[in-house]
């Protein structure tokens, strides 16, 4: 059996795995699809955020910024985060629950979460455990090429903001923590070195978020991965070209 059929046998799209929850996840999704644009790379996750979240209007709340060597389009942060899945790169999360929503199959990448590092930093400064971890992390180069998941610590975005200025460059970012003490700031900041630095970020707007947000939206860059290992998607169109030879799928 070839790659492409392991993981094909291996990855079900929403962590279906039997026939009936299988019929369920794309009924589920095909209501979505009824609600969100199917054209680009970027409506993909904007579905994935809808169908996260059971909001349709959160999709207006998805933000792409960065760029990759096609441009700097909405599709930008999907390639480069499914560019890194293909290779292989480290997946780290700021915390358990991130960690845990992200499927194990469909990929051979490496999850680590960062909490758990940085334990004498935070005693000797009084930051956070999750900003201390990521600055841990950090020194230690794990975020360089890695997909960066944060879904629950505002904290861990500034932090991780803050190493991007002082050069280090993961290969993508999903940055959705959620609440109401700094978490939207936080995002902002994302988008900001995402923007200055050219480094492909997906994040949203407003006080929402959390965990299940940040993992589905990783999950649905495997779920693209797939899709180019078994040649259902070319993964070198812009935006505006897969819209126009609606070539999304």
């Amino acid at each position: 059996m070839s790659d492409s059929q392991e993981f094909e046998k291996e990855y079900a799209d929403l962590g279906a795995t039997t026939q009936n929850a299988m019929d369920i996840a794309e009924t589920s999704m095909d209501i979505v699809r009824q609600f969100v644009p199917d054209e680009t790379l970027a409506d993909r996750v904007r579905q994935k955020s809808v169908h996260s979240m059971g909001d349709i209007e959160f999709q207006h709340l998805i933000e792409f910024t960065g760029s990759d060597d096609l441009g700097d389009d909405e599709d930008a942060p999907v390639r480069a985060g499914v560019r890194a899945v293909l290779d292989e790169a480290t997946i780290v999360t700021d915390i358990t629950m991130s960690k845990a929503g992200i499927t194990g199959r469909g990929h051979n990448c490496e999850k680590r979460k960062a909490i758990g590092n940085g334990a004498e930093l935070a005693e000797e400064t009084g930051m956070t455990r999750t900003a201390a971890s990521v600055l841990e992390l950090d020194k230690q180069g794990v975020y360089d090429g890695a997909i960066a998941t944060i879904g629950n610590a505002p904290t861990a975005a500034f932090a991780l903001a803050d190493c991007i200025e002082d050069g280090t460059r993961p290969a993508a970012i999903v940055a959705t923590p959620v609440g109401f003490v700094k978490a939207e700031e936080s995002r902002q900041r994302i988008r900001e070195v995402s923007e200055e630095y050219d480094v492909p970020a997906i994040t949203n707007v407003g006080r929402r978020g959390g965990s299940g947000l940040a993992a589905a939206l990783t999950n649905e860059l495997i779920h693209v991965a797939k899709d180019v290992r078994t040649d259902e998607i070319d993964l070198e169109l812009d935006a505006e070209t897969r819209a126009a030879d609606g070539r999304n799928r």
